[in-house]
Formats: structure tokens, C-alpha cells, sequence
């Protein structure tokens, strides 16, 4: 039975058999410079809206729990592409090759997986009574269309990388008090805010 699995998996696309190279494209806002941008910019806009809002309110402690799902979730895709070792589809076309070269760092996608565990905090804390915050969703799905686009990654590596960062912003949010805030001197938990007050 296990041979016919596997066999029939070596015929589909990928574990699931939707894995497929899409054409390369990476002009306008799906260049590598505009991807780049949205993962340092969410970053930077994370840890400044974390240091100038403090911890006290709805708000900061978001945001912290937000820097914990990013640490925490680019930490863990960074050791499963090292484990996984999957050939990205521009290397190649056949998105069954695991395990094999040390360079090949496809599954899951990191990027994607990054902004999904900075936004799922904050869809999480706000939706009922901003239901808005769901426009945020949009960003892991511009980066999974452009990682797409690029071939950086199959269609597996991006659905696991929205898995990845969406368990790991849930995971965030139902800690009692964010560890990054413990890391940090005490002071920090105020936020510059209090000093402009």
C-alpha cells in the first residue's frame, strides 16, 4: 500500500498533487525588492509599534504577542527548511524532490509564514469588534502570490507556511504574558507613548 501511495505521489504535483511551477514574474509589485520590503516593513512597523505602545493596553500586548509568533514562527520554518530540504520550482520542476541537496530551502515558505504570524494576533485580538482587521489577511496572501510568482516555492510551501504562521500567532496570543516582553528591561513595558502624554 505504501508503494502505491508513493508511487502515485510521484506522478502527482507535490504531497497533495497541486504543487505546479507558475511563470516567472517578478516585475512591478511582485519583484523580489517589493517582497523584501513587505517582510522588513511589517518587522520594523511591528517592533516600533511594540516599543511606542507599551504593554498596558489591547494594543501593545498585540503587538508583543505578534513579535512572539514572528520569532517563534521564523525560527521554526527556518529548521524545517533545513530538515525538509525541498528544491524550489526555479530550480528545477519537480516539486517531489525532498532531502536531497543542503541548499534546497522550499518547505515552508519563510516569508510566508512570517507575515502570517505577525497578522494572526492582531486579526485574532480585534476581529469582533474591528472587523476590518480581516484586510489584513491580504498581506500573506500577496506574499504567497508573489513567492508563487517568483519560484521560490510550490503551492504546499506556501499553504504550510499560512499553517505555520497562523498556529504560531494562535499559540502567541493564549500566553498569559509575551516572553519577548521578559526578555527586555522592565521599563520597555510602559512604551514610549507614556513619555509623550
Amino acid at each position: 500500500m505504501f508503494l502505491n501511495f508513493q508511487a502515485s505521489w510521484a506522478q502527482s504535483g507535490g504531497f497533495l498533487g497541486i504543487d505546479h511551477k507558475l511563470p516567472l514574474d517578478n516585475s512591478g509589485i511582485w519583484s523580489r525588492d517589493t517582497q523584501k520590503a513587505v517582510e522588513l516593513g511589517s518587522a520594523g512597523l511591528l517592533v516600533l509599534g511594540a516599543l511606542y505602545e507599551g504593554s498596558d493596553s489591547k494594543l501593545g500586548k498585540t503587538y508583543w504577542q505578534s513579535i512572539d509568533a514572528m520569532v517563534s514562527a521564523d525560527l521554526t520554518a527556518t529548521l524545517a527548511k533545513s530538515v525538509f530540504k525541498r528544491q524550489r520550482p526555479i530550480d528545477g520542476n519537480n516539486p517531489n524532490a525532498f532531502y536531497n541537496n543542503p541548499n534546497d530551502k522550499s518547505f515552508p515558505s519563510g516569508e510566508v509564514t512570517h507575515i502570517t504570524a505577525i497578522v494572526t494576533p492582531f486579526i485574532l485580538n480585534f476581529k469582533d469588534e474591528n472587523p476590518m482587521v480581516w484586510g489584513l489577511a491580504a498581506l500573506p496572501a500577496y506574499v504567497g502570490m508573489a513567492r508563487l510568482k517568483s519560484q521560490a516555492h510550490w503551492q504546499t510551501d506556501v499553504l504550510a507556511g499560512l499553517a505555520l504562521g497562523s498556529g504560531m500567532g494562535y499559540l502567541a496570543i493564549n500566553r498569559s504574558n509575551p516572553w519577548s516582553l521578559a526578555l527586555l528591561p522592565s521599563g520597555v513595558s510602559v512604551g514610549f507613548k507614556k513619555n509623550f502624554n
